[in-house]
């Protein structure tokens, strides 16, 4: 699996939202020069996640963009199945029930549903709140 440059933007758009809910709805605009992205792909980062429900968007001269719920609520799973799509290592592990042909007799689906579990039980440890308070510190993980 290997994040797109729009899954690790989505989490960085998300964490600036975090870090700058107080001033209540954001614009794009700040965002793109704090994190130093287009405000074109930002646009295109933040439509799949109004539709996840994930933010939101008012317009007008107090609009802008903020989160839906609480910081602690989110994890960078939510943020990435929203718009990358499904977190899966390889393909058949991308849909449910299992459509891969060989799926009763393959010998490698254990070891790549574990894989995928490992994958998924890190992306959902870390909510948007530990992201947001990561800033400047080192993340280590050891299995």
């Amino acid at each position: 699996m290997k994040i797109s440059t729009r899954g690790r933007y989505a989490l960085r758009l998300m964490i600036d939202l975090a870090q700058n809910k107080e001033q209540g709805n954001i614009s794009l605009k700040d965002v793109a020069k704090r994190q130093e992205i287009s405000i074109k792909y930002l646009e295109q980062i933040a439509t799949p996640l109004i539709r996840a429900g994930l933010i939101k968007s008012v317009r007008g001269a107090q609009g802008g963009y903020s989160l839906t719920r609480d910081i602690n609520k989110y994890t960078a799973k939510d943020i990435l199945v929203a718009v990358e799509g499904p977190i899966a290592c390889v393909a058949c592990l991308e849909t449910e029930p299992n459509q891969c042909p060989r799926y009763s007799e393959c010998l490698t689906l254990p070891f790549y549903k574990g894989l995928n579990k490992v994958i998924t039980d890190y992306l959902e440890s870390y909510t948007l709140e530990d992201l947001a308070d990561l800033h400047g510190y080192q993340i280590e993980y050891i299995i």
